[in-house]
């Protein structure tokens, strides 16, 4: 990549088209400095590009829900949500920025250093303004000279065709400090995504009432709007796409390793989507046993299982989190099929479990009921009933993990919301949720046969709750282990 001319952090105007302060140059560039007229044959022989007319977003009718059902929940108060920084990978170059889930929620925007500020206009109501970064600019060379001008990382919106397309007032992000600083009266926070703005409320903020405020927002998403049910459905029908992909490539997979898996999954995200929703689990063979086996440097061999757990993340940020274990050859061995079989029955049971006005850990109850009895019938628990070994939790040496959770922005979403709302809540129309049941035999398990160790089989789906029951949002992606070996056949012609 080209080397930029200067530091990542320049001396920037206050306002879009007032000269600042020269930008100064980066230690060690190429050019010694920057004539004068230079400088200004950059500042002329440019078109207006400024764009006119334009569409609110898709969602910007649901975000403005969402801002309003805050601000009736937060009545008087000044709420402040940041959308974060960008984070350094090494020395000059960054992470690819992503938005906290808050901020893009109630906005719909994803740009670096925004920050949605919600003003109070009496006892109740608010007035929203977002803050963001205006086009760089030209009189000082920001957009030829910044490391983050337009011709480096190119061009931003104008706060005016923010204004149009979010449907929020919009003001430079560089004012934001000094206006919060000189706020009076409650305010609340979103902690943990821009140090800035976390200074200037250091005195106007409390520990407690900023995470009452998160946990709201946590709770906010539990149950999805049209958006976002439109949107998880769009992730789940790339991420489909996705694992047919990786099929298809498995001969190649097995010339190389479990990164050509990793790779040909992220090369969907990133054509039908923003990116992964996380890291893609591309575990072969005994790596399969390691619930989250992100290294994906392993060999892939025919006769082993892969145990494939991935997501697309769509344009707006909504993931899908889908796993299947396929058979590499195509074929399951009667043992492998054996135990895949058992922890397809135990996901039938924890899917026919998710209705409006079950609990939300009855799917995991029921899931986990299944896995114990096969478990017994199997022999590997002596003599113990299924339901003392519930009771002792002893299946969980071979089951681990809970059989399932929220869905939406976060691969794990709503993960701040109250234990009461979540876990020992009660499902209604509109929760998205994942049925994951699993078993897990680890390559050095004595306490089972010795062919049992090493296979782990996992099936995973992204269930949505309806009005009479769920829907499976990932169902165009075979489950039976026939309709598996059937569909890879297919695929692989």
């Amino acid at each position: 990549m080209s080397e930029e001319l200067i530091p990542e952090t320049p001396e920037q105007e206050t306002e879009e088209n007032e000269a600042a302060e020269p930008i100064k140059q980066r230690k060690n560039g190429l050019y010694p400095g920057l004539s004068d007229e230079l400088a200004e044959n950059m500042k002329s022989g440019w078109a207006d590009t400024e764009l006119h007319d334009l569409q609110p977003i898709a969602q910007a009718e649901h975000t403005a829900a969402r801002r309003a059902a805050l601000s009736a929940r937060f009545p008087g108060e000044r709420l402040v949500i940041p959308a974060g920084n960008l984070k350094t990978r090494s020395n000059d170059t960054e992470y690819a920025f992503r938005a906290s889930t808050e901020y893009a929620y109630l906005t719909g925007d994803q740009t670096q250093d925004g920050v949605l500020v919600l003003e109070p206009t009496g006892e109740s109501g608010h007035e929203a303004t977002i803050y963001l970064l205006p086009r760089s600019n030209r009189e000082n060379g920001e957009f030829w000279l910044d490391g983050q001008g337009e011709l480096w990382v190119g061009r931003r919106h104008s706060l005016a065709e923010a204004e149009q397309l979010l449907g929020i007032p919009a003001k430079d992000v560089r004012e934001v400090a000094a206006a919060l600083t000189g706020a009076t009266g409650p305010v609340r926070n979103v902690r943990g995504h821009d140090a800035g703005i976390e200074a200037a409320l250091a005195d106007k903020v409390t520990a407690e009432r900023d995470e009452e405020l998160r946990v709201y927002l946590s709770e906010a998403r539990l149950v999805k709007d049209a958006f976002e049910i439109a949107e998880l459905q769009k992730a789940c029908d790339a991420t489909a796409r996705g694992f047919e992909d990786v099929v298809r490539s498995l001969d190649k997979a097995e010339a190389t390793s479990e990164r050509f898996i990793e790779g040909t999954f992220f090369l969907r995200a990133r054509i039908e989507g923003n990116d992964i929703g996380y890291g893609s689990i591309c575990a072969a063979g005994p790596h399969a046993t390691t619930l989250h086996w992100v290294r994906n440097d392993g060999a892939v061999r025919a006769g082993e299982l892969l145990l494939l757990d991935a997501g697309v993340e769509t344009n707006d940020l909504y993931t899908a989190d889908v796993t299947r274990t396929l058979p590499i050859n195509g074929t399951f061995s009667p043992l492998q099929r054996k135990i895949y079989d058992a922890v397809y029955e135990a996901q039938e049971a924890g899917i026919a479990a998710v209705k409006p006005g079950a609990a939300f850990r009855d799917f995991h109850d029921a899931s986990q009921r299944v896995l114990a009895e096969k478990l017994v019938e199997w022999g590997l628990l002596g003599d113990l009933t299924v339901d003392k070994v519930l009771e002792l939790g002893l299946q969980r040496r071979w089951t681990l993990h809970g059989t399932g959770h929220m869905l939406g922005m976060d691969v794990h979403d709503c993960a701040v919301a109250r234990t009461e709302a979540y876990v020992d809540g009660i499902l209604e129309p509109g929760v998205c949720l994942t049925v994951e049941p699993g078993l897990y035999f680890q390559a050095d398990d004595l306490t089972v046969p010795e062919e049992y160790r090493g296979i782990g089989v996992r099936i995973e789906d992204d269930i949505l709750v309806t009005e009479d029951g769920n829907r499976n949002l990932s169902d165009t992606l075979p489950r039976r282990a026939d309709e598996v070996e059937a569909w890879m056949a297919q695929l692989k012609g």
